[in-house]
């Protein structure tokens, strides 16, 4: 698997980070703030933000900024997962279709999106720092990062649908089995070329996909296999 995929799953497991801006009222000292953000189809990541928070402020004088997250599993944290995106924020004018795939991930975020202040920002990445562990460490390029667009985006809303209608057990099945997660009430709330995210009984899990699917029929065979998978074991 190359570094940029690997630096994309891990970001696409995680929903927040610290991002770093330049400080308008300090003289460009950096500024850091944690926020929540959602990795886009293509590798960017989309952030809601009040145009009253110090962040947006920074973002608006100077749209250079960074972010980055990092795995948690382990209390030895220099040896865990890191991926750090340096890139630009731009505003996003196209609310309604960024806030209907942004809410089925924080639908807390509701309240806030109905409020005229907060507005959608994509960081476009310009370049990658992405650490594995110890040792594993790589400069991702944008060119082998970021991803043109693929059939599966379209695609997206019917698979979800067909799976949260007629699959619902295979997802529970694939919480036990790959998360080791006996969950009651499973949605899945977004599928992409690397993988699908399931939300079980309030936690939201990562399933990675072996290879790049691109198209609903790819995802289909992907996703009756890992049924196969999961009945062989029972």
């Amino acid at each position: 698997m190359s570094n940029a995929r690997e630096a994309r799953q891990l970001l696409r497991a995680h929903r927040y980070g610290a991002l770093s801006t330049l400080s308008q009222k300090f003289d460009g000292h950096p500024f850091g703030s944690i926020c929540p953000y959602l990795v886009d189809h293509d590798g960017s990541l989309l952030i809601l933000i009040s145009d009253l928070a110090e962040h947006t402020k920074n973002i608006k004088a100077d749209s250079r900024v960074s972010l980055i997250t990092h795995s948690q599993d382990d209390p030895h944290i220099q040896a865990q997962g890191r991926v750090t995106v340096v890139g630009t924020a731009r505003h996003v004018a196209e609310r309604e279709l960024t806030g209907k795939r942004y809410l089925r991930y924080f639908p807390e975020a509701a309240t806030w999106i109905a409020l005229q202040d907060f507005q959608f920002y994509r960081i476009t990445p310009q370049t990658i720092r992405y650490i594995g562990g110890f040792g594993k460490i790589h400069w991702v390029s944008l060119e082998n990062y970021a991803l043109p667009p693929y059939p599966l985006i379209e695609a997206e809303d019917e698979v979800i649908a067909h799976m949260n209608s007629d699959h619902s057990e295979s997802l529970q099945r694939y919480c036990a089995h790959f998360h080791q997660l006996d969950a009651q009430q499973v949605e899945m709330l977004g599928i992409d070329c690397d993988g699908f995210d399931v939300n079980a009984d309030g936690t939201i899990l990562r399933f990675n996909f072996y290879e790049s699917v691109l198209d609903a029929q790819q995802a289909r065979k992907v996703l009756v296999e890992m049924s196969r998978q999961t009945n062989d074991r029972q």
